[in-house]
């Protein structure tokens, strides 16, 4: 197939996999949307080709091992691995950065649970900030700043997914929510999960994460008039789009068991025409403290991969921290085959 016709299969895949970045990317040039579109159809069918298995550290396996052939220029024959591998090759990608979304999907197949707000930033780094990383890069920059903002927002963004799904999750079994607070709360992890029901304790958590959410979404605002002034709009609107879900959630009450939160069609043309907007009007500001603030420690590897720029060299063989990670998903799988 062509690379126009693999292109069109990421698009569809987007289209009705994510609907949120689908209407963002229509205010990203072509240059970077099309590789754009490449990378989050890998991305959103590798989450649904592990999320959606039994076998989850089976499915992460296999998920490494497309990971590898994408890297050595032999992907598998299939329109996103392609179109993935083109863009890895087209934009020299640090492996590093798609390897720590592998991680973070690995820590989802072992059950795993976070302590502290500090490590639930942790797995937001690896499975959104990666991808601000890695559309940092695919707009060819590679400025430590602009890199530390973007994995800001791609926090951001995840802790508003996670205040959202609260219903959804628990009532699949997954719980992500910082244990030390539901200790503090008062509200047991294991009874939340067999019998998943609103609480003012979980509204509670819900407000405490869109309150960090918040946060991060005002300091990455300062990074974007660092992009490309073509790829602003694009930017600002996944910003407004998602900081958007998370209002909903206080109009529900943080209620995520009685109803989903999203934003309407009619809202996203809104944001969209603010994002237009605003980037008229952004521009970087000479000394800004918030530009120049350090990257949160929990996404300090993302923006030293990203800043250093060649996947063949540095980033060539995995760390021994993912080394140690597909070890235990192999034994994993190994006992229940």
């Amino acid at each position: 197939m062509s690379a126009e016709a693999d292109l069109n299969h990421c698009r569809e895949a987007i289209k009705h996999g994510s609907r949120s970045f689908h209407a963002a990317s229509k205010l990203l040039p072509r240059n970077v949307r099309e590789p754009a579109l490449a990378l989050y159809a890998f991305c959103r069918l590798a989450d649904d080709a592990v999320d959606l298995q039994d076998d989850k550290p089976a499915a992460v396996l296999r998920l490494r091992d497309r990971l590898d052939l994408a890297y050595a220029g032999r992907p598998l024959n299939r329109p996103a691995d392609r179109a993935f591998a083109r863009m890895i090759s087209d934009h020299d990608m640090p492996r590093a950065l798609p390897e720590a979304l592998l991680e973070g999907f690995a820590w989802d197949a072992m059950d795993r649970r976070y302590d502290t707000l500090s490590d639930l930033r942790a797995y937001s780094a690896r499975v959104a900030s990666a991808v601000g990383a890695m559309m940092t890069v695919l707009m060819g920059v590679r400025d430590r700043n602009a890199l530390a903002r973007a994995c800001d927002l791609g926090v951001a963004m995840q802790l508003t997914n996670i205040a959202r799904d609260i219903g959804e999750d628990t009532r699949e079994g997954r719980i992500y929510l910082p244990l030390d607070w539901m200790s503090e709360l008062r509200l047991d992890p294991d009874e939340l999960l067999r019998t998943p029901a609103q609480s003012p304790a979980v509204a509670e958590i819900a407000r405490r994460l869109l309150a960090e959410a918040d946060r991060l979404y005002l300091r990455s605002e300062a990074g974007i008039p660092a992009l490309p002034l073509s790829c602003r709009p694009g930017i600002y609107a996944a910003r407004h789009i998602y900081a958007g879900i998370g209002r909903h959630v206080r109009r529900n009450r943080y209620d995520s068991f009685a109803t989903r939160a999203r934003t309407s069609g009619r809202e996203k043309l809104m944001l969209l025409g603010l994002s237009l907007m605003q980037t008229g009007t952004s521009s970087v500001m000479p000394g800004s403290a918030v530009l120049y603030g350090a990257p949160l420690d929990e996404v300090r590897f993302l923006v030293d991969a990203a800043a250093k720029g060649d996947h063949r060299e540095r980033w060539a063989g995995r760390t021994a921290r993912m080394l140690d990670v597909l070890a235990q998903l192999e034994h994993r799988n190994r006992a229940t085959h």
